[in-house]
Formats: structure tokens, C-alpha cells, sequence
């Protein structure tokens, strides 16, 4: 086993977050911003990942698979991993029955399966979020592991079922499952930090990228075995001065002895 695990892994939403989870997000302007992650935002991080060798982890919603076939299509042959992400990417505690739910992840698994020839074993949820039907759909369906929850850092660890959150009687943790969590951060996201909001501005982005950077260094000295995961999206990014950024990270990352970059799948199958 490695000393430091790195997943690298792209939420390759296409313009589906923007129909389905955002206001006006048939904006042509937002609509483009996607557009801009199929058309130039993937096909530049592929590059970039075949330069470096890395293989990554691609969540990709049946939405995007079925709009634009030939850029998923070129994820799957460069070798990369493609991943549930939903169909829609509609997030989990907005729909309003399991029945819905449910319907939705199926549709994405076809697109996956019509795509790859193979059923997707983890799930990505849209926006990080789980309903109170989330887990045992994905029981139902077959699912693996997920990777959308905070409950650790640097560990996988097991989803748990029977869990109550009474706000007048004690939390109960529940019983574990055999559902693999490969927990995400929101401060390992790049769409939080630099997804350009007219409220916020914009964010320094060197400090972020140290960030990672120090969260990794952190993770090599205290956390033997860890497991780093990073998420990206192509239309953020994409941008040429990202790139850059993000390329030294990897490179920087790389450097660091017994440190392999790997898909979610072999994490979860080492687990």
C-alpha cells in the first residue's frame, strides 16, 4: 500500500447543473459556461492528464453523456473511469419521492451502461447531497461506494443506515453498511472557490491551489495510507491559467515518495 493516495477526480456536469440546479439556468450565457467545459475545459484536462499519466475519475450525468456522446466518449477511450452522477443533476433532497429518485439514478445508469458497456459501481451525488431515500436506493441498485459525504478526511470509511437526527433526543449513529464512502471536501472543490458569482467576485486563486497543496503535505506527514480527493470541473477548471496551476500541483504532488494517483474504484476495492 502506498504511503499517500491522490484521486483526481472531474465532475463533468455539461450544462446539466445549470438546467437542474440552478436559477435561470437556461440562461444562454450559464448555458455556455458549460459548453465551454465540453468543448474546450475536457479536452484540455485529457491532455493534461495524458501528459502526466494520471488516471482519473470522471462523474458523469446521464444528461451529459446523452447530449454530448463524442466528448464522453473520449474520456472512456483515454482510459479514464466514468462514474454515476445522477441523470439529471438534480440534487437528491428535491425530489419529492423515492419513486423519483430512484427513476433518475436508473436513467443514469443506462447512459453509463449504453456508454461503456458496464454498469457504474460509484456514485457521485449532484451538489453533495443525499435525501433520506439516498442510501438504500443505492443498496438497492447495486452501488459500491459513494463519494459524496464529509465524515472524514483522509479515510474511507462505511455509510451507515438507521441513523436518527432528533433535535430533542441524543444523535444515534445507526448500523454501518457495506457501502464504501470515499468522503469529498468543500475545500478541495473548485467550483465553491472560483465559479465566478457577481455577490462574491473572485477569488485569489493561488491561495487556494496552496491550500491543496498544504492539505496534501498534511495528509503525507500525519496520515500514512491517506487518501487525498480533489475535485475539478472542466468548466471551471479548463481556463488556461488553471491549468498551469493545477499542473504544478500534480507535479509537486508527484515528487513526494510512494505517492500514486488512482481511480475511486481501486480505493474502494482495497478497502
Amino acid at each position: 500500500m502506498s504511503r499517500a493516495t491522490v484521486c483526481l477526480t472531474v465532475d463533468f456536469d455539461g450544462v446539466s447543473s445549470w438546467i437542474h440546479s440552478f436559477d435561470e439556468g437556461d440562461s444562454p450565457t450559464n448555458l455556455s459556461r458549460g459548453l465551454f467545459g465540453v468543448d474546450v475545459g475536457a479536452p484540455r484536462l485529457l491532455d493534461l492528464f495524458d501528459e502526466h499519466g494520471v488516471t482519473t475519475t470522471w462523474f458523469v450525468p446521464g444528461h451529459t453523456a446523452e447530449s454530448f456522446p463524442e466528448a464522453v466518449e473520449s474520456v472512456w477511450a483515454a482510459g479514464h473511469d466514468i462514474q454515476h452522477h445522477g441523470w439529471s443533476h438534480t440534487r437528491p433532497g428535491t425530489y419529492p419521492d423515492a419513486a423519483s429518485e430512484r427513476a433518475d439514478i436508473r436513467r443514469g445508469i443506462e447512459a453509463i451502461e449504453a456508454l461503456t458497456g458496464r454498469r457504474p459501481t460509484g456514485y457521485r451525488s449532484p451538489s453533495w447531497d443525499f435525501s433520506e431515500h439516498t442510501l438504500s436506493l443505492l443498496q438497492e441498485l447495486g452501488f459500491e461506494w459513494d463519494s459524496s459525504q464529509m465524515g472524514r478526511e483522509f479515510r474511507p470509511y462505511r455509510l451507515r443506515e438507521g441513523w436518527k437526527a432528533s433535535p430533542d433526543a441524543p444523535f444515534e449513529r445507526g448500523e454501518e453498511t457495506a457501502l464504501v464512502e470515499i468522503p469529498v471536501s468543500w475545500q478541495r472543490d473548485d467550483f465553491p472557490a472560483f465559479a465566478f458569482d457577481r455577490r462574491r467576485g473572485f477569488a485569489d486563486e493561488r491561495a487556494v491551489f496552496d491550500m491543496w497543496l498544504a492539505q496534501f503535505e498534511w495528509m503525507y506527514r500525519n496520515v500514512d495510507g491517506g487518501v487525498y480527493v480533489l475535485t475539478v470541473h472542466p468548466q471551471i477548471m479548463g481556463y488556461s491559467h488553471r491549468l498551469e496551476r493545477l499542473e504544478s500541483l500534480i507535479e509537486t504532488v508527484a515528487e513526494y515518495p510512494d505517492t500514486e494517483f488512482v481511480t475511486l474504484d481501486s480505493v474502494s476495492d482495497r478497502f
